[in-house]
């Protein structure tokens, strides 16, 4: 399974994205800005999604919002 990022650069465990939008993270009071660096994502089953800490907080994040860096 290919995992693709929004620019449809191919993503691998271990690699840092950029967010390319600013997204309200539902059940936080914070919000994730644009341009924000996330190292060490995790691919999960599913080709849309990965899985990342940012801030101490495991997320999920489509792939359509993010970008390798």
């Amino acid at each position: 399974m290919e995992v693709k990022d929004c620019n449809g650069t191919i993503l691998a465990d271990g690699d840092s994205v950029i967010l390319s939008k600013d997204l309200n993270v539902k059940g936080c009071s914070f919000k994730l800005k644009r341009g924000t660096a996330v190292k060490k994502i995790r691919l999960t089953s599913n080709a849309d999604e990965i899985d990342c800490k940012i801030g101490g907080t495991q997320i999920v994040l489509k792939t359509c919002f993010v970008k390798k860096a």
